[in-house]
């Protein structure tokens, strides 16, 4: 029996009926009066979904982390920082889930994200927004060994899942004058985030095959992942 995971259902509906009504009423006292909601509907789910999804991770890649903490850990705050944003509404209406490398911490450290929103869930993998450095490092990864970011971003079996889209807000105008201009992949060393994604259904959040689908999903990012610590000098 050694290794064998039982499926469990984490998150029920009422998760997306709370974000739901919290878009409708996302001010101070609407949060008061249903933080307890929030805790019981939301929170707690989260934090046992994440502690019960470690192991699955773990077949993965033994250096991310599923930290099942409240504060500090695997789950975000659901409080925004509104203070470089015209948009000053308090609260996140989605739910996000950040599993990160054991070296890193913060969002910009490679990781394995879930979002949660209503009709607007989606997971992801890779790096985002990382600092110059780390950026050229990675840009520099993928011009010396166009060969294996062709086996890593572009396969069959990572394609089948995950989509790399960058909005032209998202990339350079040019590749860097050091790098090969007329490189297989120029368009991914105009990149300033390197991650990739895809939409889920909500059935699926809310279903008891969930870990194990979204772990089969992680898996095929693997050598995606690797390749992108690997380029930054961390263990995969």
């Amino acid at each position: 029996m050694g290794g064998y995971i039982i499926a469990k259902q984490h998150f029920s509906p009422t998760v997306f009926a709370f974000l739901t009504e919290l878009s409708l009423h996302n001010e101070k006292a609407w949060w008061d009066s249903n933080k307890s909601r929030y805790i019981e509907v939301v929170r707690e789910p989260a934090l046992d979904f994440i502690q019960d999804f470690g192991p699955r991770l773990a077949r993965i890649s033994p250096h991310f982390t599923a930290d099942s903490r409240t504060v500090g850990g695997s789950l975000m705050r659901p409080y925004r920082d509104t203070r470089f944003s015209k948009d000053k509404t308090p609260y996140k209406t989605n739910v996000g889930i950040q599993f990160r490398h054991a070296a890193g911490n913060d969002i910009h450290a490679p990781g394995f994200y879930v979002h949660l929103e209503p009709n607007a869930c989606f997971v992801g993998v890779g790096m985002w927004h990382p600092e110059t450095p780390v950026t050229r490092q990675i840009r520099q990864a993928i011009n010396d060994d166009p060969f294996g970011w062709k086996k890593a971003a572009k396969g069959k079996a990572f394609a089948d899942v995950w989509s790399i889209e960058q909005d032209e807000d998202e990339t350079l105008k040019r590749v860097p004058r050091e790098l090969d201009q007329d490189h297989p992949y120029a368009d991914d060393l105009r990149m300033k985030s390197f991650v990739a994604g895809t939409r889920v259904d909500d059935r699926l959040v809310t279903s008891p095959g969930f870990d194990s689908d979204l772990a089969a999903m992680f898996a095929k990012a693997g050598r995606f992942t690797s390749f992108i610590c690997s380029a930054i000098g961390l263990p995969f």
